[in-house]
């Protein structure tokens, strides 16, 4: 049985490694910026945003933030995409 099965999102969380967090201003909060939401789009680029916590400590609001153009950067999203085909393509189906 062949259908045309449309897969309407694919994303990834990584936890952004200690040395390569920055601090963010939202709405006169500093946020601590620790985790990215990668997402493979339609056309096959990559789309970024990262999250994190209130410096002053608290949950704080899900605000995401965008992330710097910088190559350090950058080779993390493109190598947790990478990492994340690997996983999905061997994949053992439902548990």
């Amino acid at each position: 049985m062949s259908i045309d099965l449309e897969v309407s999102a694919l994303a990834i969380n990584v936890t952004i490694p200690e040395a390569l967090r920055w601090t963010d201003t939202r709405r006169g909060d500093a946020f601590t910026l620790m985790t990215l939401n990668i997402r493979l789009l339609p056309d096959g680029h990559l789309a970024v945003k990262a999250y994190g916590r209130p410096v002053g400590g608290g949950r704080g609001a899900y605000v995401s933030f965008p992330v710097p153009d910088e190559p350090e950067l950058a080779a993390l999203v493109a190598e947790a995409a990478d990492r994340a085909g690997t996983l999905w393509a061997a994949h053992r189906g439902l548990g």
